[in-house]
């Protein structure tokens, strides 16, 4: 049963988002979104809520059907508001006094713990801030879900608590997810819209047979393209050929005949249509200096302990060699942030085995924080080039515009970029240094599907050495070579990371 009915929608704001998008929404749809950061997925999702105005194109929806939707960022009057309380508050006053025992059954199906149900939205983490937006709207029961990036700010665990969440939902409720998480799109989706400014594909599957099978469209498209230009090209040559005939020997046959190739030629042409081609949102590029040095650094049974001295894990003996991609696993609070903090502080001090660190003195590191705490909010992307590293102003600006950022965007307060722009803006900051061992924490965050394959494609091809800490299953497969977990207070090493992906779902 068809719930929503999208034709010819289009939105246009400083340019066009999309266009001409025709999509049906049927009961059991579990529809995937994909689309590069600033694209038009969230615009989409408020045109299809009702909150905005779609630029051409309806929207007709069932009558009496009710969307959820569950947007990126907590709205500033629920900060303040209780866990508990902010969920009650969605419901409609009269369930409120009557029906109270259905918020229980939200947070419950959640794992909310019971000591953050009395604690402020505001104070929540970022995960536990983003299941507390999808409590709200989920304990109204709507009848169609839609979730913009459900999994930005979630660890491992929290992302199984959701897909496990999603997944049993009652099957003829239709989602609608937008997200850049490529593994939880296979696991929650059976259908992909990948969002364009013409055309917009849409797969009867997910993400990742989507993704195959819409390149393999483009591929035949291109090639259909450029049969269509080559012929209209031999059309037009053929058309000289006899043009010249016809003058020299006064046939007006010749002429006509003239006439219809380049007519021929001349329609071939309006109707080819090049494949599509994604506007890039900036390059990511890498560096490696490279170093005679095998191991890197040493961890001597290295103690990781919090701030206030309580042991969390033990490393063992372990090395860092060159050419390793170790992937560091563990789960919140374990302690991998603080682990990558002492890292840090003993690269940047040339570590001669303080804190059971030893570190090779050719070591030159390249550092990227989720957070990305080393750009600084006021300061501009051009000023913070110049500042960091000994360019002139026009390679500067050069650098920056491959990073995706134009001459009006590298002189904005960093603060007021996008956390893509950011990202790139990270990234290319860490290709200076030239580093040849790079420690990077959750560097996906913010990094649309483009930019997650770039990084992993950078990261192989310049045979980087690097610790990562990440949530990202797909980038955690595609780019670890070495997988180190924090277990029972030690640091062990094993073969895959898929037995920690399942023991974060649950599965054993």
């Amino acid at each position: 049963m068809t719930l929503i009915n999208i034709r010819n929608l289009g939105v246009s704001l400083s340019r066009p988002l999309f266009s001409n998008l025709d999509l049906t929404i049927n009961a059991g749809d579990r529809i995937g979104l994909v689309a590069a950061n600033g694209r038009g997925k969230s615009t989409l999702l408020r045109a299809i809520a009702g909150t905005m105005e779609a630029t051409e194109g309806e929207v007709t929806r069932s009558r009496g059907l009710t969307i959820g939707h569950v947007e990126q960022d907590v709205p500033a009057a629920l900060a303040g508001v209780p866990f508990h309380q902010a969920v009650l508050q969605a419901l409609p006053l009269d369930q409120q006094e009557n029906e109270s025992w259905r918020v229980h059954i939200v947070l419950d199906a959640l794992d909310v713990p019971d000591l953050l149900r009395e604690r402020p939205v505001g104070q929540l983490s970022g995960g536990w801030q983003r299941l507390a937006m999808l409590a709200c709207v989920s304990v109204t029961e709507p009848d169609v879900l839609m979730l913009d990036e459900p999994t930005n700010h979630l660890d491992l665990g929290k992302i199984a608590r959701l897909e496990g969440w999603v997944n049993g939902l009652p099957r003829d409720t239709p989602v609608v997810i937008a997200s850049h998480d490529r593994a939880f799109l296979d696991a929650t989706t059976n259908r992909t819209l990948f969002l364009r400014p013409e055309r917009s594909p849409v797969f009867a599957l997910g993400y990742t047979r989507a993704r195959a099978a819409l390149d393999e469209t483009d591929a035949a498209d291109e090639r259909r393209y450029q049969r269509d230009m080559k012929t209209a090209q031999q059309l037009r040559q053929q058309a000289a050929k006899l043009n010249n005939i016809g003058i020299n020997s006064g046939s007006d046959l010749l002429v006509v005949k003239t006439k219809q190739l380049k007519q021929r030629a001349d329609k071939l042409e309006d109707a080819a249509k090049p494949a599509h081609l994604e506007r890039s949102a900036g390059a990511i590029r890498l560096a490696n200096r490279g170093t005679h040095a095998k191991v890197l650094v040493t961890l001597e049974d290295a103690e990781v302990t919090t701030p206030d001295g309580r042991v969390l894990f033990r490393t063992g003996r372990q090395f860092l060699c060159q050419g390793d991609r170790i992937v560091l696993l563990g789960e919140n609070g374990a302690g991998k942030t603080r682990l990558v903090s002492m890292l840090r502080r003993a690269i940047e001090a040339s570590g001669d085995g303080t804190e059971g660190i030893k570190v090779t003195p050719s070591v030159v590191l390249g550092y990227g924080d989720q957070a990305l705490g080393d750009l600084k909010d006021q300061e501009t992307p051009m000023r913070m080039i110049l500042r960091r590293f000994d360019l002139g102003d026009a390679r500067a600006r050069s650098l920056l515009a491959g990073a995706g950022m134009s001459v009006e965007m590298q002189e904005k307060p960093i603060g007021r970029l996008s956390g893509g722009q950011k990202a790139r803006l990270g990234m290319l900051a860490l290709r200076l240094a030239n580093p040849n061992f790079y420690l990077l924490d959750e560097p996906t965050n913010h990094l649309d599907i483009e930019g997650q394959e770039a990084l992993e494609a950078e990261l192989m091809a310049q045979q980087a050495t690097c610790l990562l800490v990440s949530h990202d299953r797909s980038f955690i497969r595609t780019v670890g070579n070495r997988f180190w977990v924090i277990d029972r207070k030690r640091l062990v090493e094993v073969e895959s990371p898929e037995a920690f992906f399942a023991s974060a779902s649950g599965m054993v």
